[in-house]
């Protein structure tokens, strides 16, 4: 109980950081100390409209909202101040107060960054270094998870690796060709090899080429023993003359 009042002790003493010249400030640092920090919320925001670019306003607006237990929202207001912060005074109590609810959001992490950018500012407060010790030794107790988006990224492209494997046209057309040599008759008909067929088929037979030289042979034959006939009759008939 102790380390946890001592970890939000610089929120309840903060009010002396305000200006008085600013009367919505001011009346916001009233209802702030009687712990009507609804009301407070909302002259705070009020000089926060006045005065955007004063982290007094912001940074008391946190304090306020952060009392009503809204710790989100609070530490946009706290990270509002840090921006707008002219000294390291201011910067100081904003990032302290930032460390504070990224403890209870159990952020040991961010806490501890907060707390060692409050440190820089102010080397001597003793709340802001317990703060500190503390977050680191949670840190230590409450390592942050192995990021295991990166490991996620790598099995995704592996899965497409592999998909792609798989999908790849050049690998589809191999095992075609493949296919193709392993089964002659599934191959689709080439029509210059039919062609081809053809002609083969028009040339005679050896055979049949044969028989028609001896045909041939024949006929001439008998074309010249019918010559011989004529010729031997005109012969007889020129010696009977």
């Amino acid at each position: 109980m102790i380390r946890i009042l001592k970890y939000i002790l610089l929120l309840t003493s903060v009010i002396s950081f305000a200006q008085n010249k600013d009367k919505n400030l001011a009346q916001g640092n009233k209802d702030f100390s009687k712990d009507a920090y609804a009301d407070a919320e909302v002259n705070y925001r009020k000089s926060q409209y006045k005065n955007p670019s004063d982290a007094k306003a912001s940074y008391n607006l946190g304090n306020a909202i952060y009392k009503q237990k809204q710790a989100s929202e609070a530490k946009l207001s706290y990270a509002k101040a840090i921006q707008m912060a002219t000294t390291k005074s201011e910067r100081h109590q904003a990032f302290h107060n930032m460390g504070n609810v990224l403890m209870t959001e159990k952020n040991y992490q961010g806490a501890v960054e907060a707390y060692k950018n409050a440190l820089r500012n102010n080397p001597q407060d003793e709340e802001t270094r317990y703060n500190f010790a503390l977050a680191k030794q949670k840190l230590k107790e409450n390592p942050p998870p192995p990021d295991d988006k990166n490991k996620d990224k790598d099995k995704d492209k592996d899965k497409d690796k592999d998909q792609d494997k798989k999908q790849d046209p050049k690998q589809d057309q191999k095992e075609d060709k493949q296919d193709q040599k392993k089964d002659p008759q599934d191959q689709p008909k080439d029509d210059n090899k039919d062609n081809k067929g053809d002609k083969n088929e028009e040339k005679q037979n050896p055979q049949e080429s044969n028989a028609s030289k001896q045909q041939m042979e024949n006929l001439l034959d008998a074309l010249n023993n019918e010559e011989k006939k004529i010729q031997d009759k005109i012969k007889g008939k020129e010696v009977k003359g």
